[in-house]
């Protein structure tokens, strides 16, 4: 088996395993908020951390840059602004995100 072969094999399985561990992770997010809204805050915070965190490691994986991502989710803050989305209508959500992610550059 040629290296080449092994490093393919070796980020499919990667890639298996980060999909499996996202639906764990969603999974455990929504049996969280079955629980009310006096569940630990720590827990919800874990699972929303460990979510972006598997989703940009997916993505890296999958051949984009973390840099692509962050731009692709302002793009899509943006599109949702200008056509108004019922979530950025009803709190601007997407507008403070948008702000927050410009901040951090």
């Amino acid at each position: 088996m040629k290296k080449d072969d092994f490093n393919i094999m070796s980020n499919i399985k990667i890639i298996e395993t980060l999909k499996a561990d996202l639906l764990c992770v969603i999974g455990n997010f929504f049996k969280i908020l079955t629980k009310g809204s006096n569940v630990a805050q720590d827990a919800i915070l874990s699972c929303i951390s460990g979510a972006i965190i598997i989703l940009y490691i997916l993505a890296d994986r999958l051949g984009y840059s973390f840099i692509s991502v962050d731009e692709e989710v302002k793009n899509k803050l943006k599109v949702g602004i200008i056509e108004e989305d019922e979530i950025e209508k009803d709190g601007k959500d997407l507008s403070r995100l948008y702000n927050h992610l410009k901040e951090r550059e």
